[in-house]
């Protein structure tokens, strides 16, 4: 996720995002240049009137100064009709290009893999997707901009006043370089403290979720205080990076300053020479004064706007940080869909390693499931359950060997038809904002109230349903925290009820339970493993004694298999972990 692109590669990778409002931008882009021309025209009506007043005071007319006061005024308002549709159309072109980045970025994050989320904090995600993108509406609608009327008016105004007197021209812009040299140089400050900055916002965003999800912990330990430490010590270096950046802006604002006043000064000084010789007139005098205002306040604007373009390229390079990470787990090109699927799962000599670490979790595997089957996974903790059933979904894929469901290598399957034939309960439920209905109807929703209701009911989770005030429309809070433990497992089950899949895998659905919500999620869970082949994963080992097929992993792999009056003969591993579990 460091990857670095150059700047001509991240604006060369960001242009297309112009293409469906190309037709807005090019009208932006004129109202840019109509809105530059009262700026150009308005020194030249004072250089006409002032000469035309010295040279020969009869031919300056009250028609004559109404008829340029007149044009200037129909200029005036075509500038401000041009003025409206940037503020108004160009932001709003601004503004979709933003939804476009965020329709894509919030895409991409679905399709990343189980190891990318382990890796990143959801406020570091949250910051590139709000506050980044904004300022990239902000760059999209403004860079085109400021950069045409910037050349316009540079060009305009360096054939005008060539036009007027050569040397004195030439040596007005031969101070602009000096001014370009040092923006350049605060330009690289600017770019590391706006980095950082938003760097340090996502851990902000990220702590802050952290703490206030975790709130009832946080109270439960009386931890408030260090809490708010940890929020003062990342606030205090969000602080010390935003003083990293004002720095440089007050650099950038002192040399912009401190040029205008000696860009003004040599024009008024030289230009007085010349006026004094007589090398150049009162009314040309007048102009130059003008245009030199024009060219100071393009430079400054331009000058100016690093900032806004610094912010912005800072967001595209954090948004192609994230949209360059390439999902681990993706379709392959000749994956197809699987139908009518039995449940037949066949692992052969599976091994698994996690990439970033390299450590080995499971190595030869070698298991075959029957449609139906219900196979339990015990063992110490580390010892690969978890690990075996994320790979059955292709949460992570295999380091080597492979997985067979009904014959077909699940790698040949697309990922959308592999997942919707299996069902996952897990101990840790996660709930989405909003209604109880809504929560279950997530298993399938294009299903009916009547299905959902009928779901509800087969988990065992109708009764108190309807107990409630509003039934199926009550609100689960966030993370379901209106809800106890065993009425958020019965909805999660109700949910994969509602799903219907070939496979079923349980991970460890009871364990955080107490006795009576265990016993009424394992009635549950018992009518919906009914037909299916189920993978269970066990803590409490009373759970699973009428599976099938007991498999026992450690490290070394599948130590034991059979079922529980087998393995309790072999008074092996299995044996020990339940002489434990009854002490």
């Amino acid at each position: 996720m460091e990857k670095k692109t150059s700047k001509t590669g991240l604006l060369r990778r960001f242009l297309p995002y112009y293409k469906p409002y190309l037709p807005t931008l090019i009208l932006d882009l004129f109202c840019a240049v109509l809105t530059t021309i009262c700026d150009i025209v308005l020194p030249m009506i004072v250089r006409t009137i002032t000469n035309a007043a010295t040279d020969d005071v009869g031919s300056l007319t009250v028609r004559m100064i109404l008829e340029i006061a007149g044009i200037y005024l129909v200029l005036r308002v075509i500038d401000t009709a041009a003025n409206y549709f940037m503020t108004n159309i160009g932001h709003m072109m601004g503004a979709h290009l933003e939804a476009d980045m965020r329709k894509d970025f919030f895409s991409h994050l679905q399709d990343l893999s189980f190891s990318f989320y382990s890796n990143n904090k959801v406020g570091q995600l949250m910051s590139r997707l709000s506050k980044d993108l904004f300022d990239v509406t902000e760059f999209s609608h403004h860079a085109p901009e400021e950069i045409l009327i910037g050349i316009i008016k540079f060009v305009a105004s360096f054939i005008i006043l060539l036009g007027v007197n050569v040397p004195l021209t030439l040596f007005v812009f031969l101070m602009i370089p000096f001014l370009g040299f040092f923006v350049l140089k605060i330009r690289h400050e600017l770019e590391s403290a706006f980095y950082s900055e938003r760097s340090q916002i996502g851990e902000i965003n990220a702590q802050i979720e952290d703490s206030l999800l975790g709130i009832r912990v946080v109270q439960s330990f009386a931890n408030e205080e260090i809490e708010r430490e940890k929020f003062k010590k990342n606030n205090e270096t969000f602080l010390g990076i935003k003083r990293k950046a004002y720095k440089a802006l007050g650099k950038l604002h002192c040399v912009i300053r401190l040029f205008d006043g000696c860009m003004y000064i040599s024009v008024v000084a030289a230009g007085g020479i010349f006026l004094m010789n007589g090398a150049i007139s009162a009314g040309d005098y007048a102009a130059y004064l003008l245009y030199t205002t024009v060219l100071l306040n393009t430079v400054s604007r331009l000058a100016q706007f690093t900032e806004t373009f610094m912010q912005g390229f800072t967001g595209i390079e954090r948004f192609y940080e994230i949209m360059d990470v390439e999902p681990e787990i993706t379709d392959a090109p000749d994956a197809e869909s699987i139908e009518n699927v039995t449940g037949d799962i066949r692992l052969e000599n599976v091994a698994f390693k996690y990439s970033d670490s390299g450590e080995e979790v499971l190595s030869g595997i070698d298991l075959h499931v029957n449609p139906g089957d219900n196979i339990a996974l015990v063992g110490p903790s580390g010892g690969g359950k978890t690990t075996l059933s994320n790979l059955i979904p292709r949460f992570y894929d295999v380091s080597e060997g492979r997985i067979l469901l009904d014959g077909k290598d699940i790698r040949k399957i697309t990922l959308s038809s592999l997942r919707s034939n299996i069902g996952v309960v897990q101990q840790d439920v996660y709930l989405f904002s909003g209604s109880i209905y809504e929560n279950i109807l997530y298993g399938r929703p294009d299903a009916t109230y009547d299905e959902v209701v009928e779901a509800a009911k087969l988990a065992g989770a109708h009764e108190f349903i309807s107990a409630l005030d509003e039934g199926y429309d009550t609100y689960v809070g966030e993370r379901g925290v209106k809800l106890s433990g065993g009425q958020k497992q019965r909805i999660s089950i109700a949910r994969v009820f509602l799903k219907n899949p070939a496979v079923l895998i349980l991970d460890e659905a009871t364990s955080a339970l107490d006795n009576e919500s265990e016993r009424l999620v394992q009635k549950s869970l018992e009518r919906l493993s009914e037909g299916r082949t189920v993978f269970t994963i066990a803590h409490r080992l009373s759970t699973i004694r009428n599976a099938k097929v007991i498999l026992v992993l450690n490290e070394e792999g599948i130590v034991e298999h059979g079922n529980h009056e087998e393995l309790m003969a072999q008074k092996g591993v299995y044996y020990n972990l339940q002489m434990m579990a009854e002490s």
